[in-house]
């Protein structure tokens, strides 16, 4: 890999991590209402901690649009398509993992629906989303780099 297809592929890594946050926090906490960041009866911590998860995502969004803009004044920036969306589903499905294991499980701030009748059947699928983004990455940056 070149290196700018490696500066494209780290933006858009930056940018996947940041894309499946604002779906997470658009799709779970905003429009099902499923769930908060933190579980709490306080309801002015639930929507802090809202608060500071968007800013978060928002950052990452921030950062992969400015990587991008850098590298490219730069003619450091590849072009293709693959390498753009390999690192988009890779980036999204890590964060489906990381933050499936460390929020669900590790320190159990939340559940993906915790008023399920199985909330660890919703952990398990949001994991496993994740796990499928990362393979659908590595084989459309394996099918790039072999063709």
């Amino acid at each position: 890999m070149t290196k700018e297809d490696k500066n494209l592929f780290i933006a858009a890594v930056i940018l996947g991590l940041g894309l499946l946050g604002a779906v997470d926090g658009i799709v779970f906490h905003q429009l099902l209402q499923w769930h908060h960041m933190v579980l709490n009866p306080n309801i002015k911590l639930e929507i802090i901690t809202d608060g500071l998860f968007t800013a978060a995502f928002s950052a990452l969004l921030i950062w992969g649009g400015i990587k991008i803009f850098q590298d490219a004044r730069q003619n450091k920036l590849g072009h293709s398509w693959m390498i753009f969306s390999s690192g988009i589903f890779i980036g999204g499905g890590a964060f489906n993992i990381v933050e499936g294991i460390i929020d669900h499980h590790i320190l159990q701030v939340h559940r993906v629906r915790p008023s399920a009748e199985n909330p660890l059947l919703y952990d398990l699928v949001f994991l496993a989303i994740g796990v499928l983004l990362v393979i659908i990455g590595f084989l459309i940056k394996r099918r790039y780099q072999s063709g």
